[in-house]
């Protein structure tokens, strides 16, 4: 028998050794593989479950809005935020608590968004926190690795550049209801997906949304993304460019601001116009909100914090609320007694400071009266006893139907949901309504823009453009929208000649540029050096005078006191820009009102070059722009 070299077993006890070592082997394989599915099945196939293929979706940018300057006024920025899968969870109690403190947040509240989901709603993450800042993003990343089923992401968040100065045009975001989810708009989107909910934000949402992408990924058992399969990018919304200024709404904004120390900020709303082609270059609403507080979804404290609020900050004043509009209502009177041929440019009466009618007594604003007037110095005084003593000649279905073709009573067409429609007191109106007939008694009070008459502040400045051009303009608020199929410019807007010939017309014009211009006027507040100004004050009573009668005005509260109101075009001869200001418990239109018509109107015709920038004093209000007040004359006041 023969032997291989360096051993010493004959040949058949060398195979007898590998048999044995073969079949050592195999029955080691074999016990392996009854382990595998046998005694380890379930914990394998839960581990395959879990360590799969996950499709994260990709938030598109959401496109950029800019004012007509090409000013980013809201934009996105990248943001961190917070995810939890119900199914990767391991330990509820513990993870929540751990997130709790890590978050600073009550866990019991965390559960409570995450609620029990069950079915396929368990493999999908929900939002915990949209906006992490950099302390709790450390706190997260340094325990994450023990905390299965939390993961965090880089997602695109809106951020408003300006904050709070036009935050009511602009509108806000959130998560979108499920009243929205069932409409035939809303078709492709998801729950949990975040869209425009107010302002353009809401009415643009089409074009500012983009579109979303996906990521298909390898989790682990965690929920620890392993590997990135595939990739589709997601595709910005388009960029809208705005008509609104931002130099002028920022001047709005300062000048309601611009109170002195101690005082809270002024109430209300101002709105701006291009005569030319209804351009909107200013449309605020204060008090106002920050819309970044919900650009991640907002805290309850702070939205608590808004919707209880007794003056309401997050309603837009400028389209929403309206009220009586108190002497600028004058002008569409006086439009209306010419035109109708109740009176002429030489009418004249004589005003005592009091008409008397049907048994009651009706005060002008100045007690000891104006004596004779006619209609340019009616206008440029304000004096009520003309406007009563004509506007009952007049009658008020006759007011009405001029009033109307300026625009008033009715929706101005600007694109922004919510828009009230005033009103334009009428006979038939009063007997639809009440089922009662009209009084002459109550063209009394109409016409001087009390009683039943209501406007809005975008009404009023869309009026007051009408009266400057003669042609009442549907007011504009994109300019064009840029995207990828390439620019979409807004097509101009729609105009309606008034029921006033232009002849007459100018007569109208004439007593609202002596209103500012000339001595003995109501609205010297709101001169600008180097331009005419044509404008009109107002004052709108909240309560009967009986209420308030012999009380200083510093005494009377808040919530009573008169509304002020002033509308406005310059330049007076040809008129670029209307403004409506309306100031909620102002007191006076000449005094609330007027200066901040005239810190809109000085800052345009700065842009223009056609007056200096006015001198800069120190302001109570840290950060604004205060421009030193111009030196007059004692004014009237209305």
């Amino acid at each position: 028998m023969s032997h291989l070299a360096g051993t010493d077993l004959p040949i058949d006890g060398r195979l007898r050794l590998f048999a044995a070592l073969l079949g050592a082997s195999f029955a080691i394989f074999e016990l392996r593989l009854f382990q595998l599915q046998i005694v380890d099945v379930e914990a394998l196939r839960e581990q395959a479950l879990r360590n799969s293929v996950r499709t994260a979706r990709l938030e598109a940018q959401r496109g950029e809005i800019a004012d007509r300057e090409g000013r980013v006024l809201a934009k996105t920025r990248s943001a961190w935020q917070l995810d939890v899968v119900p199914s990767d969870l391991q330990k509820r109690d513990v993870t929540f608590a751990a997130l709790g403190q890590l978050l600073e947040r009550d866990s019991a509240e965390l559960v409570a968004q995450v609620g029990n989901p069950r079915g396929i709603a368990r493999f999908r993450p929900v939002r915990l926190a949209g906006d992490l800042d950099d302390v709790e993003l450390a706190r997260v990343e340094t325990h994450r690795f023990a905390l299965p089923g939390v993961s965090t992401r880089v997602r695109p968040l809106r951020h408003y550049t300006d904050g709070a100065i036009a935050s009511h045009l602009l509108g806000t975001l959130g998560e979108i209801r499920s009243d929205q989810l069932e409409q035939e708009a809303f078709s492709d989107y998801h729950s949990g997906d975040i869209i425009g909910q107010t302002g353009l934000e809401s009415i643009l949402e089409p074009r500012l949304r983009g579109r979303s992408g996906g990521r298909n990924v390898m989790v682990d058992a965690a929920g620890r993304e392993v590997q990135v399969l595939d990739e589709i990018a997601p595709e910005a919304g388009s960029r809208v460019v705005l008509t609104l200024d931002l130099d002028l709404q920022r001047a709005a904004f300062e000048a309601f601001h611009d109170v002195p120390e101690g005082e809270p900020p002024k109430m209300g709303s101002a709105v701006a116009i291009d005569v030319r082609n209804g351009d909107v270059l200013v449309l605020l609403s204060q008090p106002s909100f920050d819309p970044n507080d919900f650009s991640g979804g907002i805290d309850a404290k702070t939205w608590k914090a808004l919707t209880s609020d007794e003056w309401d900050p997050l309603r837009n004043r400028a389209i929403q609320n309206h009220y009586p509009p108190g002497s600028t209502h004058k002008p569409f009177v006086a439009a209306a007694l010419l035109q109708e041929g109740v009176v002429s440019e030489h009418t004249r009466t004589f005003c005592p400071g009091s008409f008397y009618f049907g048994g009651r007594t009706y005060r002008c604003w100045k007690r000891e009266g104006h004596g004779s007037v006619d209609l340019h110095k009616a206008i440029q005084q304000s004096c009520d006893v003309f406007f009563y003593t004509f506007g009952v000649q007049l009658g008020i279905d006759r007011l009405a139907n001029i009033a109307k073709s300026f625009g008033l009573g009715q929706p101005t067409g600007i694109a922004l949901s919510g828009e009230a429609s005033g009103l334009v007191p009428s006979s038939e109106w009063k007997l639809r309504r009440f089922g009662e007939r009209w009084y002459p008694g109550e063209t009394v009070s109409a016409a001087i823009g009390q009683g039943y008459n209501l406007y809005t502040p975008i009404q009023l400045a869309v009026a007051y453009a009408a009266v400057a051009s003669g042609q009442r303009i549907e007011p504009r608020l994109v300019l064009r929208i840029e995207g990828d199929e390439g620019v979409l410019e807004m097509p101009a807007s729609a105009t309606t000649p008034v029921a006033v010939t232009p002849e007459r017309l100018a007569l109208v014009r004439a007593g609202m540029t002596a209103v500012v211009e000339s001595p003995g006027g109501t609205g010297g507040r709101a001169r600008v050096p180097g331009v005419r100004v044509a404008g009109k004050t107002g004052t709108a009573q909240v309560v009967q005078l009986a209420h308030t009668e012999g009380m200083a005005e510093s005494q009377i509260p808040m919530r009573y006191r008169d509304h002020a109101w002033f509308g406005a075009f310059a330049p007076a001869d040809a008129p670029e820009i209307a403004v409506g200001v309306f100031v909620e418990h102002g007191l006076h239109g000449s005094t609330g009102a007027g200066p901040i018509v005239q810190r809109i109107l000085a800052r345009y015709f700065e842009k223009r070059g056609m007056t200096p920038p006015p001198r800069q004093v120190a302001g109570p209000v840290e950060g604004l722009r205060r421009a030193e007040p111009i030196r007059e004359e004692p004014r009237a006041v209305d």
